[in-house]
């Protein structure tokens, strides 16, 4: 079974629906419970994680990379280098901020001579690493991708692959001419949740899939940290809130399905973190002496001094006396202190998608800014069951039956992230890269470039609808 579930996973656009149905001599009334399962731990529930994967092979010596951008993204991955030292060891960085760049250098004993200030100082020098991680702002995904697949390195590209559609195809026209690996970031196709979905999905558990509603929640304090004070606020500057956030979902509707998109529409707009909707006696930052912030759901004063929400990006020292009166000092002088009314802000704070899928599969994704939970919620419907779930449990309902078996994922997501919508896919995702780079095999990974442009073709075309009020064709 464990070998099935990785080649399934792995090759699926290589088997067709009926092989895969040979193959896995699934019929009626069949088990729906794998051998990755750990523990029954109720009447039809069941705790449950990804099993070793079996074309995994012992390395002789840790693949080597180079991070290109040391922020929270470059931390989570060489996170994983720092914990699992003889599979991937970083031996250099390139990072503009001193603070990022001194502590990533700390962390995996980076000489000087591999540390450098900008991406263009990496590629002065022949190469030196197996691979490259970017994990840059959006904006600053191509020259480097580009640069670096030129030089002959791997990538792992953080999501989304680039700014404009023309980009991401130059990087996957790159990357085939030159035979190296593109793993793109799309850590929802590593989280055990989805993993189970897909496998469940593929064993026709459900019949024919008709349909899937899939929901994102950012919840208040986040959107208004990420998408209005902080790094994605301005569409044009980064990339479109359905890239820069959203890009998952659209491929791990896609990817769990395992249908051709056809057509895509879209609606959606900025309508609350507007200037018009400053309250009396609010003020340009929080920090101004604001009369209503005691009672702003987004007081910045709140969220990062008296919570110590999201404080990493206030990159503050280990050992600092007074971490408040740190923070508080940043909160004067960066967008992270500004009144979420008083930005130059242009993200939706609501957006609805509805896609055709080859097979006449339907779906609708919703990204809601204002609530107050966060985490995935995705509902598919089949001819013979469907399957309803929200990243902590998956519950199977088999029409035939009409019982229902849950599903527990045994899932951690790392600091920075938890609790955040990943699902525990993010080292599951550099485990497999190291794995692919070190047997220069990209069949190992699910998200490679060519699996993951699709549905970063859906979220420009979705983008293009919202914007001109029209159905858009997707083309690939």
């Amino acid at each position: 079974m464990y070998i099935w579930l990785y080649k399934t996973i792995y090759n699926q656009n290589i088997m067709n629906r009926r092989n895969l149905l040979k193959t896995l001599s699934f019929a009626a009334g069949a088990s729906l419970i794998s051998t990755d399962v750990l523990a029954k731990i109720g009447d039809r529930s069941f705790l449950f994680n990804i099993p070793e994967n079996p074309e995994h092979k012992p390395l002789a010596k840790p693949v080597t990379a180079i991070t290109i951008g040391a922020g929270n993204r470059g931390m989570v991955y060489g996170g994983f280098a720092a914990k699992f030292t003889d599979q991937i060891k970083i031996v250099g960085v390139a990072e503009p901020i001193e603070f990022r760049n001194d502590r990533y250098a700390k962390i995996h004993n980076i000489p000087q001579e591999n540390r450098f200030n900008t991406w263009e100082d990496v590629f002065k020098r022949p190469k030196f690493a197996d691979a490259v991680i970017i994990s840059t702002p959006d904006a600053m995904h191509y020259e480097p991708c580009m640069k670096a697949l030129a030089m002959g390195y791997d990538i792992l590209l953080e999501k989304p692959i680039a700014p404009t559609e023309k980009e991401c195809r130059d990087i996957l026209n790159l990357a085939k001419k030159n035979n190296r690996i593109v793993a793109v970031c799309h850590v929802l196709r590593y989280a055990p949740y989805f993993v189970k979905m897909k496998e469940l999905i593929a064993k026709g558990a459900i019949g024919e899939v008709i349909s899937i509603q899939h929901f994102e929640p950012i919840e208040h304090t986040h959107m208004a940290h990420s998408y209005v004070r902080g790094n994605w606020h301005n569409s044009k500057a980064t990339t479109p809130i359905i890239l820069a956030k959203s890009c998952h979902d659209l491929d791990i509707i896609k990817w769990v399905i395992n249908k051709q998109s056809q057509k895509i529409s879209a609606m959606g707009d900025l309508k609350w973190f507007r200037a018009a909707n400053a309250p009396e006696g609010s003020t340009a930052r929080c920090t101004d002496g604001c009369k209503v912030e005691r009672e702003c759901p987004y007081s910045a004063i709140k969220e990062y001094v008296d919570l110590n929400k999201r404080t990493s990006v206030f990159d503050v020292p280990a050992g600092t006396k007074d971490r408040k009166a740190f923070i508080t000092e940043k909160l004067k002088t960066t967008n992270y202190g500004r009144c979420v009314y008083r930005m130059e802000n242009d993200q939706p704070d609501h957006y609805v998608t509805n896609i055709q899928f080859a097979d006449s599969v339907t779906a609708s994704f919703s990204m809601e800014a204002f609530t107050s939970y966060h985490g995935r919620r995705t509902r598919v419907m089949g001819s013979m069951g469907d399957l309803v779930g929200d990243m902590t449990e998956l519950v199977h309902y088999d029409f035939k039956t009409r019982k229902d078996t849950k599903f527990i994922p045994k899932a951690e997501d790392v600091e920075e992230y938890k609790n955040s919508g990943h699902g525990g896919g993010d080292w599951l995702l550099v485990r497999d890269f190291v794995q692919a780079v070190a047997q220069k095999n990209p069949a190992l990974l699910t998200s490679t470039i060519d699996e993951s442009i699709e549905s970063h073709i859906m979220g420009f075309m979705a983008e293009e609808s919202r914007k001109k009020g029209k159905v858009m064709d997707i083309k690939m």
